[in-house]
């Protein structure tokens, strides 16, 4: 009986100016067998230098560091080599830095107190291009600093750009719900589910999930937050 091919290891770039953390989040990795550490660093700016040598397929990102900031280094990163996914590692849930993180590019964020089960998680999640952040969280984010959306550049609604199908699913996804659940909210085949979103991504240019989420708070679309104190249903 021939073996079985190993998985292919994900490459994380480990990014925190406090070492007992990198050390930390090291040892949880290397229990593993499908994740590796790539590389570590202290600050933004080897977090730019590393994954421009290395090219890792996940960056945890700590935010507050000296010097270049979590957030500057995700923008750089993120833009230039755009199949880098970045996590964001948070102390409080309610960090303006964090929304800010997503904003510039990152594809998640987690609090620095979850679990190693749910670090694991969030970097085979985002790997596979299907991230979705815990609803909870995701929400309160956004909830605090949508205000400070330009609302006058959103452009058209969103309706407008999606079919009645696709429109359906993008609500789900705005919902926090993952692709089981919206195909089973809509009775749909999960491979169906999945085209939707691709197609919905492409239609309104948006780079993963955790950005659509950020577009439906974006046009008064997710539950409780009106665009212009509108009703979110298009005449």
């Amino acid at each position: 009986m021939s073996r079985a091919e190993p998985r292919p290891q994900i490459r994380v770039l480990l990014v925190d100016d406090h070492a007992l953390i990198r050390t930390g989040n090291s040892l949880v990795l290397a229990a593993t067998d499908d994740i590796a550490v790539a590389g570590e660093a202290a600050t933004g700016e080897e977090a730019v230098e590393l994954a421009r040598a290395l090219r890792p397929d996940v960056v945890l990102m700590d935010v507050r560091m000296p010097g270049m900031g979590g957030i500057e280094a995700t923008r750089r990163i993120t833009r230039s080599h755009p199949g880098t996914k970045v996590v964001v590692l948070t102390t409080f849930d309610l960090d303006v830095y964090a929304f800010e993180s997503l904003r510039a590019g990152a594809s998640a964020f987690l609090l620095k107190s979850a679990t190693s089960a749910e670090l694991t998680d969030a970097i085979r999640t985002v790997t596979a291009g299907d991230a979705v952040l815990a609803p909870r969280i995701t929400g309160r984010l956004i909830e605090a600093h949508v205000a400070a959306l330009d609302r006058a550049q959103a452009g058209p609604h969103l309706r407008t750009l999606l079919s009645p199908r696709e429109y359906d699913v993008f609500l789900g996804i705005a919902q926090g719900l993952s692709n089981p659940e919206i195909a089973a909210e809509l009775t749909l085949a999960l491979p169906t589910i999945k085209t939707h979103v691709n197609r919905i991504l492409a239609k309104l240019g948006a780079r993963d999930r955790v950005h659509l989420v950020i577009l439906a708070y974006q046009h008064g679309i997710a539950p409780g937050i009106p665009a212009n104190g509108q009703p979110t249903t298009p005449r």
